[in-house]
């Protein structure tokens, strides 16, 4: 049976999604359902686990890693606010005053990905050493007492997420930025709005799509990051250097990842994200106030 032009043409959407579909069915949905069904489990690794849908194991995930959960989102919303004062003004600066510098500055924005990123966390222990400059420096300002250290507390964790994060900040806001018509801007200004008010009811709306998916892009894998917590927010990594240990807080995952108790903390995880990605869509898609 032979398709119409017109059938053709409205299957086509379809032809383009599906691979990208299929990519997320495969290697997203089904390893959530199946964790899901693992935190429904009921054993232990001994005798091994057999499923009686005990849903209990979410209240117990709850309790048992509560503090883990709030700081890792704690932890995720600093750095990602800190991202966002950080990056505006970068990609502000680089859409509109950059000029002919603009592909230069957006190079070392992304030059950081060349390196990995378990060597771009290392390098902060250096810097954040107790004998580094840094610290020396915060002991003169007083802000570090005489035997004060910034590794293995949280503002070294935010400031590795920050820092590890930040592109992933700057560059949708530098596209969204990017966009926005001049010509808007000077309307603005024609109609005697000062700067400040042309940038609040002009080029800030017209930057949330911007806004929205840089936040998204640093607060969603912020969350699940454990390579700064366990090299900046701990002893473990120099300790373990020095005693030639070869375990990790990672390891240790690894053999518990298989308990319902650990599935249901992953398998929840991307479902309140979800959720919460949903509602700030809907949010940021209502129409604007009127003035």
């Amino acid at each position: 049976m032979r398709l119409s032009l017109r059938r053709r043409r409205s299957l086509l959407p379809y032809l383009f999604l599906g691979p990208g579909l299929l990519w997320l069915v495969i290697f997203f949905a089904i390893p959530l359902v199946n964790q899901a069904g693992v935190s429904l489990m009921t054993g232990n690794p001994e005798q091994g686990y057999t499923l009686q849908w005990h849903f209990a194991t979410y209240t117990h995930a709850v309790s048992d890693y509560g503090t883990q959960f709030g700081r890792s989102v704690l932890f995720a919303g600093a750095a990602t606010i800190l991202d966002l004062v950080i990056a505006f003004p970068l990609a502000y600066f680089i859409a509109y005053k950059a000029g002919r510098w603009k592909n230069l500055m957006l190079l070392l924005i992304v030059l950081p990905f060349f390196t990995s990123y378990v060597l771009r966390t290392v390098s902060w222990q250096l810097i954040l050493n107790d004998n580094g400059w840094v610290v020396h420096r915060f002991r003169d300002l007083g802000l570090v007492g005489a035997n004060g250290r910034l590794l293995a507390t949280t503002p070294a964790v935010v400031a590795g997420i920050t820092y590890n994060f930040l592109p992933f900040m700057a560059l949708p806001l530098y596209v969204s930025l990017e966009k926005i018509d001049r010509r808007l801007i000077e309307a603005a200004t024609d109609l005697y709005a000062s700067r400040a008010t042309a940038f609040r009811r002009v080029t800030l709306p017209l930057a949330l799509p911007g806004i929205f998916a840089g936040s998204l892009l640093t607060f969603i894998p912020a969350c699940g990051d454990f390579i700064n917590a366990a090299l900046l927010g701990t002893t473990w990594g120099a300790a373990s250097r020095a005693a030639g240990s070869t375990s990790s807080p990672r390891a240790t995952w690894a053999t518990t990842s298989r308990s319902p108790s650990s599935a249901s903390s992953e398998a929840s995880a991307p479902r309140t994200i979800a959720w919460s990605s949903a509602t700030s869509t809907r949010i940021t898609r209502r129409p604007p106030a009127g003035p």
